[in-house]
């Protein structure tokens, strides 16, 4: 999933080489965190967080199988 969220992320922003996945598993959950540049902070989270809202939701359909829930958080 770590790579699936890097390609989007990638598609998204300005500053590519800027994009940084990182993936804790814990015990109930995985949490993506996405790290991005500044200026691109934005175009990840889009008007009303709707591109936020959008890349949740590719990330659930794709890891729906899975039995841990994932969890995208935006970090600055």
């Amino acid at each position: 999933m770590q790579e699936l969220l890097t390609f989007v992320a990638r598609s998204l922003v300005e500053h590519p080489d800027q994009v940084v996945v990182t993936e804790t598993e814990g015990p109930e959950a995985i949490i993506l965190e996405l790290h991005v540049a500044e200026d691109d902070m934005g175009k990840v989270i889009g008007k009303q967080g709707r591109i936020a809202r959008a890349i949740r939701t590719v990330i659930k359909a794709a890891t729906a199988k899975n039995a841990k829930p994932v969890f995208v958080e935006i970090q600055e």
